[in-house]
């Protein structure tokens, strides 16, 4: 028997709605189609389910690997298809497949998008009614669904355990798998009683997939996974969709509003502090600004938490300003920019957060701005965190990655790359240093005249006083502690203060510097800074631009990527609110009737006919019975009118 992926509707009628809390709807079993899909060729249902004629890299020999009953641990980059590595093999395989997925909102995202599929798919979790919980456990034990989703707490407990030994399981997942290591940036204990799992499955393929995980990081998944090194599929880190920008901060208000007048107003985005208080402050503000922007954080009640993050997932051009307790699992594709106030701790959590931004594929920018009181905040969280020396080193040099990615005059991309062992040949064409080239200059001699303040002043000082008496700049404190008198006092006096607080910011990244946490920020030499105050070892520095002159240009929408001329663009703003009409009606995100690149394909192609619309891409069976003709309908009369 072959797999049928055919819905009973007819070709203009709605999808069955999908309740908000991400179970199946009371109709969804009845009706269905019988699903024998043993033999079914990948390819075939990668056309007919999902609407796509090729596969991504790489995601084909994953696909057949499992699919024949082997293990594997995927890194592959956000929007690269992670999901579909185990999604397509649930298809394929007799059985349900069991995924383990650490957030509600993840496991909503997914199902809610399986659903439109026409893929039997449900979630157990604490947000569902106790009548929901049993009919999803009807459906398991009658083999009604093709994957599961459920948290490692659930999972772990002996009802559930005991029920799975009575299923047959067609594979087992783990999404978010770097949660695992230990030396993973989200690491969560619970995560690691999942490799019992393993071998109370045994025979069951197993594969666990992520978007962050350094070569540590996967040697340590695979030895806990009791996974071999064959078993693991590292794709590649870049996205190439993503502009990557870092700006020197000195006013984030200001430049976070220059940064937004260069964008559409109706571009989403994600916009990441790191206090609570900051997230409160930037979204009210934003509001005042006329952006519409929604606050969250761990200090939110759970209620308005859920609120805010499913107005961004249905709602267009919403900013939500967080903390990183938002984000993963977010599949929202269209996600046009992510923006960073704060410099996060390491370039694992970077990479993460702004892999969120443009999963679809078309342009999309990642901004931050830097500061060297990041870097004093952030060592405090290092020192004062739990853990041992060794733990504190590896958390030490991952914040030291992260302040030379900000520093680099080089490519930005290839810094980031190499950091996760992908090196990337010549440079990337899409960063702010290729974009708009660095000047760098010969800055021993300012790199010395820092290092001796910093040594004739005790040692004892940040940057702020360090630079006043660069400049020569008298006060009280300066003359108390004498230090108008030193014969650094005025040295630097030609530089402005923002050019001093640059080279001291590049002089801790390239670790000339070191900034004491246990007191106030004070600046101290390391074992490296001898060689520079003796005139052996020269220093490279790049100069910032103004703030005056910095700041994002505008970026071109080229036709090959959204909708370039007036009457394209209006169009496709035409199918984006149908597309919301309809959303709105299942009460279901917009996303999952169809992303941006197919209205976008819809609006450049113009199809007159259900062939024609098939040919789309994201266009599977479901979807084209589900909603041809009502596109169709709309592009008929667009072009009449």
């Amino acid at each position: 028997m072959s797999f049928s992926t055919r819905h009973d509707a007819t070709p203009r009628a709605p999808a069955r709605r999908t309740p908000a809390d991400g179970s199946p709807p009371q109709n969804w079993a009845a009706g269905k189609r019988a699903t024998g899909r043993s033999g079914a060729h990948p390819r075939a249902l990668l056309q007919s389910v999902f609407g796509y004629g090729a596969f991504r890299p790489r995601q084909e020999e994953i696909v057949r690997r499992v699919t024949g009953g082997g293990d594997a641990l995927v890194v592959m980059p956000t929007g690269g298809g992670k999901s579909l590595c185990y999604q397509l093999p649930a298809l394929i395989r007799p059985g349900v497949a069991i995924v383990v997925s650490p957030l509600i909102s993840l496991m909503q995202d997914q199902i809610e998008a399986l659903l439109q599929l026409g893929v039997r798919a449900a979630a157990l979790n604490s947000s569902l009614a106790r009548a929901d919980q049993h009919r999803i456990e009807r459906l398991l034990e009658q083999g009604e669904l093709d994957l599961l989703y459920v948290a490692p707490e659930r999972l772990m407990t002996p009802t559930f355990l005991e029920r799975l030994d009575a299923l047959e399981v067609a594979l087992f997942a783990i999404d978010e798998a770097h949660c695992i290591s230990q030396w993973g940036h989200d690491f969560r204990p619970e995560y690691l009683e999942l490799a019992s799992i393993r071998e109370r499955l045994a025979g069951v393929p197993c594969i666990a997939v992520t978007a962050t995980a350094d070569e540590p990081t996967q040697q340590d998944m695979l030895a806990r996974l009791g996974m071999e090194a064959g078993d693991l599929f590292v794709t590649g880190f870049d996205r190439p969709n993503i502009r990557l920008a870092v700006e020197a901060k000195h006013n984030p208000k200001q430049q976070l509003k220059q940064f937004l007048a260069s964008r559409d107003a109706g571009d989403a985005g994600i916009v990441y502090c790191l206090s609570r208080k900051k997230v409160e402050e930037m979204a009210a503000w934003l509001n005042e600004q006329g952006r519409e922007a929604v606050p969250y954080h761990a200090g939110l009640s759970s209620a308005e938490r859920e609120t805010n993050q499913q107005r961004f997932l249905r709602e267009e051009g919403l900013i939500v300003v967080a903390t990183v307790a938002f984000g993963m699992g977010i599949d929202k594709p269209n996600v046009r920019f992510v923006a960073h106030l704060d410099v996060p701790k390491n370039l694992e959590g970077y990479y993460q957060e702004v892999g969120r931004a443009g999963r679809d594929g078309l342009p999309a920018d990642a901004w931050m701005l830097y500061g060297l009181a990041d870097v004093v905040l952030l060592s405090r969280f290092i020192e004062g965190s739990e853990g041992d020396d060794r733990h504190k080193w590896a958390l030490r040099h991952k914040l030291n990655a992260i302040t030379g990615f900000c520093e680099t005059p080089e490519c930005r991309r290839q810094v980031l790359l190499n950091y996760f062992g992908d090196p990337l040949d010549g440079s990337c064409g899409n960063c702010d240093n290729c974009l708009e080239p660095v000047e760098t200059f010969d800055g021993t001699v300012a790199a010395q005249k820092v290092l001796s303040c910093a040594y004739r002043t005790g040692q004892r000082f940040g940057s702020s006083h360090l630079v006043d008496v660069l400049r020569g700049k008298s006060s009280s404190k300066i003359e108390r502690h004498g230090h108008d008198r030193l014969p650094t006092f005025g040295v630097g006096e030609s530089r402005s203060a923002t050019e001093w607080r640059s080279i001291i910011r590049q002089l801790v990244a390239a670790d000339l510097l070191s900034v004491d946490v246990t007191g106030y920020g004070s600046l101290k030499l390391t074992r490296a800074s001898a060689a520079v105050l003796k005139g052996e070892q020269p220093v490279r520095l790049r100069r910032d631009a103004s703030p005056s002159t910095a700041g994002p240009k505008r970026r071109s929408r080229t036709a090959d990527r959204l909708p370039e001329g007036q009457e394209e663009k209006a169009l496709f703003d035409r199918l984006r609110e149908l597309r919301l009409e309809i959303a709105r009606d299942q009460a279901v995100p917009p996303y999952v009737i169809f992303h941006d690149r197919t209205l976008a394909a819809m609006a450049t192609d113009r199809p007159e006919n259900l062939n024609a619309f098939a040919a789309l891409p994201g266009v599977g069976d479901v979807k084209l019975e589900r909603y041809g003709e009502r596109f169709l309908e709309a592009l008929r009369g667009f072009a009449a009118g």
